[in-house]
């Protein structure tokens, strides 16, 4: 236990150091912005004065206002009974959590990264996602397990790992991957209001990225559908479906392509389960390419996934072999420079779709 805490206490450190690098962008006059941090914060705000059955619970969320302030504000407003702070015991809280869903209460359960969710997964797959099933429908479990997922900077191979394809595997869940602030707002509400249990994998390094955001995305009454992917930017040469931190870097990556006079669609799936593959498809039918990006690990992975679709689906419209950019394939090292090599990068993307578009030399060539 002792480990875990004081892992736990180098993330808040982490966190601090940041705070000052990340800081939120001014709302300009032409346009406003939101930090994905912000968004966050307010569509959990709203729907706690919105639903009095709605509360937070996890360690440090009230007192502390979140270990990456997510939850800033809200002992303050909604005192004690609704946001609760708890011990290190992730498989006490997750239980209570799913408890108090079955009586009709709507719990947002937040862990400090989802790497500690494995110490409740027991209540997360076996209590929450298949209650539903086994009950014949009877019994909703309307819970939102939320917090960082996948890689920061310098934190090891215990609090790095991806769990979108660990969840996504799973019948009776629904797995949600913001991106942006409107992606963030929009889905949070989503989640909280959806009456079964939701997995909310947000990313650290995103927290306080400051995105545009419409004045639709600022009522309280907005919703992004879950299961619903967005295209990012349009092109007609190669498709790239990415999530999370990596829809960045693939709209980077696209705009390096299109110097090359490659077009690059880059679609942001939002949500891992459903999987919106009618979108994915339509796309693939169009530009006749395909390359996934995720940080996750290769075997079983989302892009994997993806490909399946695509080959069942839309195999006599690809014009060469579907491209799949992933996390490498051991546990995260804490070396930042092999870090760097473990995690997709700007450059990774640029490659696999120039070789998608045969636009890249070949080895053979070079040498």
């Amino acid at each position: 236990m002792w480990r875990i805490a004081a892992a736990k206490s180098a993330l808040r450190a982490t966190f601090s150091q940041r705070s000052s690098v990340l800081t939120c962008r001014a709302f300009s006059s032409s346009g406003k912005e939101m930090t994905v941090r912000d968004a966050l914060n307010s569509a959990i705000d709203e729907e706690m004065s919105a639903d009095p059955k709605v509360f937070v619970m996890g360690e440090e969320v009230g007192e502390y206002q979140g270990a990456y302030k997510i939850t800033k504000g809200l002992l303050e407003k909604y005192g004690p009974e609704r946001v609760i702070d708890t011990p290190i015991t992730e498989a006490g809280f997750t239980g209570i959590g799913v408890g108090a869903a079955y009586h009709g209460l709507r719990p947002i359960i937040e862990f400090m990264t989802f790497n500690f969710s494995m110490q409740a997964i027991d209540h997360i797959i076996n209590s929450a996602a298949k209650s539903n099933y086994m009950s014949s429908g009877q019994i909703n479990v309307p819970i939102v397990f939320r917090g960082p997922n996948g890689a920061a900077a310098g934190v090891g191979a215990q609090h790095s790992q991806c769990y979108a394809a660990w969840f996504g595997a799973c019948p009776g869940l629904k797995v949600l991957t913001p991106y942006s602030a409107e992606d963030a707002r929009g889905l949070m509400k989503a989640a909280i209001r959806d009456p079964d249990p939701v997995v909310f994998l947000e990313n650290e390094l995103l927290y306080g990225e400051s995105f545009p955001i419409s004045a639709e995305a600022l009522d309280s009454s907005f919703v992004v559908p879950i299961g619903k992917a967005k295209i990012e930017r349009e092109g007609k040469d190669v498709t790239i479906a990415a999530f999370s931190k990596m829809v960045g870097h693939a709209l980077k990556a696209a705009e390096t392509l299109a110097k090359d006079g490659i077009g690059a669609e880059v679609i942001n799936l939002r949500s891992i389960r459903p999987l919106d593959t009618p979108t994915i498809n339509a796309s693939v039918r169009k530009t006749n390419r395909l390359v996934t990006v995720e940080e996750g690990f290769p075997q079983h992975g989302v892009g994997a996934e993806i490909c399946a679709s695509v080959v069942e689906e839309s195999f006599e419209y690809l014009d060469a072999p579907v491209e799949r950019i992933c996390g490498a394939d051991v546990p995260m090292p804490y070396a930042a420079n092999l870090e760097r090599m473990a995690v997709p990068q700007i450059e990774d993307i640029v490659r696999a779709a120039k070789r998608a578009c045969y636009r890249s030399v070949p080895m053979s060539a070079a040498a």
